[in-house]
């Protein structure tokens, strides 16, 4: 399919300003894991990406990217997607959303969330519960279409914001589906390596 002038194929917005609560309020981004910091490794997972965005307080990075912050600070996962969305320069075709407490998700992990969402609005990778992760791709214009105003934003549920859109899930090859809440999380993630 071709493009509309102007628009790319794939750009990303990951979610890194959130409270770390029960790490002790530490800045997720700069956690390291396996030597490298969380952001370093979903920036590795977006490497297909065009452009990428990063909700939160900036950090270093081997890779050029943009950092924001929702506003008022600490809205949640869709007010930082929407500010994302909004701070990225290029108008993709589809928008990756990935939280930064991921360390396993893979660029062929997003490979697969692109296959899997073709016919669909998006597509999103589940937990070993099922449950989906803040890990997916979404249809741009869908997504524009079912954005609330900016005060219904602060503070949504995640699971709100798509319900009225068609998703496809993937299950997690390994640990892909595993979030880093805690540093139990962190500890049992690294023993498994």
């Amino acid at each position: 399919m071709d493009l509309p002038p102007g628009t790319t194929g794939f750009c990303a917005v990951v979610l890194a300003g959130g409270t770390a609560v029960r790490l002790g309020g530490a800045d997720k981004a700069s956690v390291e894991y396996a030597g490298r910091t969380l952001l370093e490794h979903a920036l590795d997972a977006l490497v297909d990406a065009s452009e990428v965005v990063v909700v939160g307080d900036p950090v270093p990075t081997t890779r050029p990217v943009t950092f924001t912050r929702e506003s008022p600070r600490f809205g949640g996962p869709v007010a930082a997607l929407l500010t994302g969305r909004d701070a990225l320069l290029r108008a993709p075709r589809t928008v990756g959303v990935l939280a930064v407490d991921m360390p396993r998700v893979t660029a062929l992990t997003f490979r697969r969330l692109h296959e899997a969402a073709e016919g669909h609005d998006g597509a999103f990778l589940t937990g070993a519960d099922g449950r989906r992760q803040l890990a997916g791709v979404l249809r741009a214009d869908r997504l524009d279409e079912v954005r609330p105003d900016h005060e219904s934003q602060h503070g949504m549920a995640f699971h709100r914001l798509l319900a009225g859109l068609d998703l496809a899930t993937i299950a997690p090859e390994g640990d892909e589906g595993v979030d880093v809440d805690t540093w139990a999380d962190l500890r049992d993630l690294a023993s498994d390596r």
